[in-house]
């Protein structure tokens, strides 16, 4: 069976957003949320490899659920300006490279998707949707599963009814009952989670719960009996359509080789090194030359993003965190993951030698850019010593990434400053990672003293 990808880019977009520190261009130019979603496209395509591949994002402007219910997203803030001025930029990359970008007006990116998934599962086409939005959940069936690439989570039919506890038939009446409050989508009031899935599970379906509503008692079922009225709007709002008349077909959606000539041009204007690097070395050396790439994201700026980026120049970025949840861990690892170049720094505590072999690793620190740096605390013993609370967030591998080692290289298996391929040193960083996580590092040889 061949398989589709369905990127939620609007998910993906929010997300690097969040997840990087505020990179940005000499000229003051934010970057972060451009560098996390191209960064993430590149990962999920090697990592599947898909027949079919598009990236979905909502168009600016109202949707047909603004017209049902004037109210729906009412409560949500703004875009943070140096997100919406990336926007363009980020639908250039994406066509640069050569992959499907779909953005349509008047509905949400989720009602695309459902579409496409629902006709490439006529098709005999698996599909595979990207995504950080529980709502999309409410798609899977045997052939469409979801994928949060940022947490590893799956959702297929078990996983939905675990996390859950109910069918992915049965998640939009449990959705109704919780309602949305990031869309503004009331539910039953003092109805959660546990008394959703206790009432859909006792009672099939949201119509089967409405008609019965006077025998639930308590304080809820009296709340329940109040949003009678509202409940199936609710549930209308929250439904993703999966009937758009949509032109394109789900196996029309085939990635390209894109234009080297415009993606090199953003690589250059965006200041993405590493990837300029890797887009010549591919090209063998020789760049295909074009002046359209700035003109062409200066042009749509206006049209996708509200306005062009023209601020004055700001400082260099200053940011240097200790690393002590699993939050700020995955978020530390997405922006390595984009780094040309890691600096890594083992804390070393000598316990009776300068001997690096001999001495305690109290901490990892590495830096991928000027004046951006992170910290992982490990063996800091002294009061209220700052530690990373999680010790199985899991397994990061620094694939294809160059590392510097700054100190105590024997001390890491390594000779002083040597320059290795990321998947090498990789084991080794993730060995001193992972020995506060679950599996231990390889042990270091000690040096025999002479008698």
């Amino acid at each position: 069976m061949k398989t589709l990808i369905l990127v939620d880019g609007s998910s993906y977009l929010y997300r690097a957003f969040h997840a990087l520190p505020d990179l940005r261009t000499v000229r003051g130019e934010p970057t972060g949320a451009m560098r996390g979603v191209v960064a993430m496209l590149r990962k999920i395509i090697e990592d599947y490899k898909p027949d079919y591949f598009a990236v979905v994002f909502d168009a600016p402007g109202k949707t047909f659920r603004n017209d049902w219910y004037p109210e729906y997203k009412a409560t949500r803030t703004a875009m943070p300006d140096d997100l919406r001025v990336q926007i363009a930029a980020i639908h250039e990359l994406v066509r640069a490279h050569g992959w499907p970008l779909i953005v349509e007006p008047g509905v949400e990116a989720d009602d695309v998707i459902g579409t496409l998934a629902r006709r490439a599962e006529e098709r005999g086409i698996r599909t595979i949707v990207s995504t950080g939005d529980k709502d999309l959940a409410q798609l899977v069936t045997p052939n469409v599963t979801l994928i949060n690439t940022m947490s590893n989570e799956k959702l297929d039919e078990a996983g939905v009814a675990e996390k859950f506890g109910v069918t992915p038939a049965q998640l939009l009446d449990y959705m109704t009952l919780i309602g949305d409050s990031i869309d503004n989508v009331p539910g039953v009031a003092k109805v959660g989670p546990k008394t959703a899935a206790k009432w859909i599970n006792e009672y099939g379906t949201l119509d089967n719960l409405i008609a019965n509503a006077a025998k639930v008692g308590g304080a809820v079922g009296e709340n329940l009996r109040t949003s009678l009225s509202w409940l199936p709007e609710g549930r209308r709002l929250l439904t993703v359509k999966c009937d758009l008349d949509l032109a394109i077909q789900p196996d029309e959606l085939i990635a390209t080789d894109g234009d080297p000539a415009v993606l090199g041009s953003l690589f250059d204007r965006y200041e993405f090194k590493p990837w300029k690097k890797e887009l010549e070395a591919k090209l063998g050396g020789t760049m295909p030359s074009s002046t359209a790439a700035t003109a062409t994201t200066a042009a749509t700026a206006t049209a996708l993003a509200g306005q062009a980026y023209a601020p004055p120049p700001k400082p260099a970025t200053r940011s240097y965190e200790t690393i002590t949840d699993e939050a700020s861990f995955h978020r530390w690892m997405q922006l390595l993951d984009v780094a040309e170049i890691t600096s890594i720094d083992a804390a070393m505590l000598a316990v009776g030698s300068v001997d690096p072999l001999s001495a305690q690793l109290v901490g990892i620190g590495f830096c991928c850019e000027p004046g951006i740096a992170g910290y992982i605390p490990i063996g800091h013993s002294y009061a209220d010593a700052p530690r990373l609370r999680n010790r199985a967030v899991g397994r990061h591998d620094l694939d294809r990434r160059q590392v510097h080692l700054l100190q105590h290289p024997r001390g890491l298996g390594f000779a002083r400053g040597a320059d290795l391929p990321g998947q090498r040193l990789a084991l080794r960083v993730d060995g001193l990672v992972l020995e506060f996580h679950v599996i231990p590092p390889s042990p270091v040889p000690r040096r025999r003293r002479r008698r």
